[in-house]
């Protein structure tokens, strides 16, 4: 049984760091018989059915493209989602902003347009009062 170039970096390299290995019947190490099978299960990957249109160099290359856009890009999937949910939150404090502009013109112009909407503005937001009052302040505890 020939050994490849693979196998033979490979027996090398564990042969050094592994001082000590079993021998099976054959003489052969154990762990050479277990790269042989790996070796030979990489071979024959591209002729199985379920990887045999990895052999189309476009399909392989638009794979590669999309695993790279999906997660090593700058904007990955998941920094878009990420960016995603930053801008509903946005929008929602947006809104609620809104709402609360449409509030406070609608009660500037209470104020401009009435004079005793802003005199009762001025008592209970200011504690302002005339010369000839007082102010007596009860707060309620619970």
């Amino acid at each position: 049984m020939p050994v490849d170039k693979f196998n033979r970096k490979a027996f090398c390299i564990l042969l050094y760091c592994l001082p000590l290995y079993e021998v099976s019947k054959r003489g052969i190490p154990i762990f050479m018989k277990g790269l042989n099978e790996a070796s030979h299960f990489v071979r024959t990957l591209p002729s199985r059915k379920f990887f045999s249109f990895l052999k189309n160099k476009y399909i392989l290359s638009l794979l590669i493209f999309f695993l790279w856009m999906l997660f090593f890009d700058q904007n990955n999937l998941l920094e878009r989602r990420k960016l995603n949910k930053e801008y509903d939150l946005l929008l929602q404090e947006r809104e609620y902003y809104m709402k609360k502009i449409k509030e406070d013109r609608k009660r500037i112009k209470e104020l401009k347009t009435d004079n005793e909407n802003l005199e009762k503005f001025a008592r209970e937001q200011y504690l302002m009062k005339r010369d000839n009052e007082d102010i007596f302040i009860i707060v309620e505890e619970d």
